[in-house]
Parts: structure tokens; C-alpha cells; sequence
């Protein structure tokens, strides 16, 4: 188990043609979000079976992935953390006395936070957040989880969006309160992927409890973006969906 046999094989997985696609994809022009990010050309369901294979890897090595100039790198390493930290999951609710796992998993949320830098694009972000910082800071109270609050004041576009999707783990446990606490911070961020992404959470609280979707809507739909509105009501009757985007609640 070794960093330098993972790369080779992620090398002799690298596929020039999907490399063209990823560049555009992912927006790395001068100026845009993803300027000068670097592609290989793996899919996501490779990457993951790399993760899985070479879960064994130590954070130095895990550290040295979510520095590199490759996307699939830090993607695949961010996949990694992913999986040590759901195994750390696993092994907790196994041995219930064992605090090995909360320890591990303590290690990892942490590592993840110092090393932020990497976690550079909207799917690093969408696939590691949640199932980390969120799961992490789920049992956890308000004066840990005030570590979201400070990511969504931030400068910096990758730590606001790792801030509302972190919340996904508690949407899914029904607990919305930072997640709302947190779109409110958000409501007026310049950037469509801020928005995007609190429409998503707004969307997914919805499924859970529209009621709760609702009553957030008709405080702010009319100040909110249309994108972070479109994406917040995209699941409505269409009916509800038009008089949403017409005013006309």
C-alpha cells in the first residue's frame, strides 16, 4: 500500500479525452473558479474504487494527494478521508466502549479543517462535507458547530460552500436550525455556486418538512436570487413553483 503505486495507477487510468471535458467543466479559465486546476481524466466511480483500495494509506500520504495540482489527487483523497472516516463509524457503533473510533474520527475532522486548501472545487466539496465535517458535528453542541458559522463568513468560495453542505448531514437527521442559520448568512452571497448549493439544502429540508421549507421561503423568496430560489422550489407543485417566481405568494 503505497502513494506512489496509487498515482501510477491513477496515470494509467488518465483518458486525454475526458481531461478536454473536465477543463470546461469545471471552469478553469483565467478569472473563474477553477483557474489552472489540472485533470487527468478518471471518473468519479474510478476514483472511488481507488479510495476503497488504498483506504490504508496514512494521512501524510493523504496530505501530499490534497496538495497536488491534479484534480483526481485531491479528489481521491478527500475520498479517502471519507472512507476512513466511515469505517471510524462503523468500528465506533460495533464496540460501543471502544473510543477508538470517536478518536479517529476527531483526527479526521480535524486533518480535513487544516487541510482545506485542497478541498478546491464544488465536488471535492459535495462529496466529503457532509459525510465529514456534517457527520462529525452532528451529535456534537452548538459551540463546535460555531466552526460552520466562521466557514460561512469566509472569504474564501470553497469554505462557504463546505459550510451549507456540511449541514446536509443534519438535514437528513430532520435537525434544520444551522442550516437555515446559515442560508440566512448566505442569503445575499454573489456567487451561484453559494447559491446553488443553499437552494439545494433549502430543497432538501422541503422533502423533509415543506412546512419548515415554507416558512423560510416567505420570509426571503423575494430577496433571495432567483437561482437559490429556482433551486429551492424546483421539487414545488408547478402551480406553487410559478406563483413563487411571479410574487405571488
Amino acid at each position: 500500500m503505497s502513494l506512489v503505486k496509487l498515482k501510477q495507477e491513477m496515470n494509467q487510468l488518465k483518458n486525454p479525452d475526458k481531461e478536454k471535458i473536465f477543463v470546461r467543466f469545471f471552469k478553469t479559465g483565467k478569472g473563474d473558479y477553477g483557474e489552472g486546476d489540472c485533470f487527468l481524466g478518471l471518473t468519479v466511480p474510478e476514483q472511488r474504487i481507488l479510495a476503497k483500495k488504498y483506504l490504508g494509506l496514512e494521512l501524510i500520504d493523504v496530505e501530499k494527494l490534497l496538495a497536488s495540482k491534479w484534480h483526481e489527487h485531491r479528489l481521491t483523497g478527500g475520498l479517502i478521508l471519507t472512507y476512513k472516516f466511515m469505517q471510524a463509524e462503523k468500528r465506533e457503533e460495533r464496540e460501543k466502549k471502544n473510543q477508538s473510533g470517536e478518536e479517529t474520527k476527531r483526527e479526521i475532522f480535524d486533518f480535513y479543517l487544516k487541510h482545506l486548501r485542497g478541498i478546491n472545487n464544488w465536488d471535492l466539496v459535495d462529496l466529503t462535507a457532509d459525510k465529514i465535517v456534517g457527520a462529525y458535528l452532528q451529535n456534537k453542541q452548538k459551540r463546535e458547530r460555531m466552526i460552520l458559522y466562521q466557514l460561512a463568513k469566509s472569504t474564501n468560495l470553497w469554505e462557504r460552500r463546505i459550510a451549507i453542505i456540511a449541514t446536509f448531514n443534519f438535514i437528513k437527521h430532520k435537525d434544520f436550525d444551522d442550516t437555515l442559520k446559515i442560508s440566512e448568512i448566505l442569503l445575499n452571497d454573489n456567487h451561484d455556486l453559494i447559491q446553488k448549493a443553499v437552494g439545494w439544502m433549502l430543497r432538501e429540508i422541503g422533502k423533509r418538512d415543506q412546512k419548515t421549507e415554507e416558512n423560510f421561503l416567505h420570509q426571503y423568496y423575494q430577496t433571495m436570487s432567483r437561482t437559490m430560489l429556482r433551486y429551492a422550489i424546483e421539487k414545488f407543485p408547478e402551480p406553487k413553483r410559478q406563483a413563487y417566481l411571479k410574487n405571488m405568494i
